[in-house]
């Protein structure tokens, strides 16, 4: 497990200016310290009763460990869309496949323990599926579907128990899958 660990932290990040062009790449861990702007992603995995399935990240995750977040995030790799980092992340940290659908995007730097800083053009992807996670234990924690009104309501009892770019999303990747649902009875 250690192992893993390790290598994961070695892994290059794409880095981006402010419209996603890609402008080179750099050691993920490096980018973190120096809060370079990378390409990023947030996977929001709704189920059929429109509770949204959480993580609790691990204990031992570079940043942000133990908290509870959306269903998976990772950064795609160089080359790869979006689209399918979405999909290879879902099945890698959670055990589920669905459809994933780009709903936007947006920009936030946020200090993080360990003198780390996170400075994203993050991509919110949302999807829908019943199925029961498998998640990956050197990746999550704990998992749980919950009500967005139980979601809302804790955020704003317990905020330091939720990742900086959860509160930053959260909304708007809720109104997206509303809106995919309002519009065709189908999400994504």
């Amino acid at each position: 497990m250690a192992e893993e660990v390790a290598l994961d932290t070695e892994t290059q990040v794409v880095l981006v200016d402010a419209q996603d062009r890609a402008v080179g790449t750099m050691e993920k861990m490096e980018a973190h310290r120096k809060g370079v702007l990378h390409r990023a992603f947030s996977v929001f995995v709704f189920n059929d009763a429109g509770e949204l399935l959480l993580q609790q990240r691990a204990a031992h995750k570079y940043h942000s460990a133990g908290l509870w977040s959306n269903t998976c995030c990772s950064h795609p790799r160089r080359g790869e869309s979006v689209e399918a980092a979405g999909r290879r992340r879902l099945r890698e940290e959670m055990g589920l496949d669905c459809e994933l659908r780009p709903v936007f995007s947006f920009i936030y730097r946020a200090p993080l323990e360990g003198g780390l800083i996170e400075h994203e053009l993050d991509h919110v992807l949302i999807g829908r599926t019943d199925a029961a996670p498998e998640p990956n234990p050197d990746e999550v924690a704990a998992w749980r579907y919950r009500s967005l009104s139980a979601v809302r309501d804790d955020l704003r009892v317990r905020p330091e128990q939720y990742t900086a770019w959860f509160h930053i999303c959260f909304e708007q990747a809720v109104e997206a899958m509303e809106a995919a649902m309002a519009s065709n009875n189908e999400a994504p």
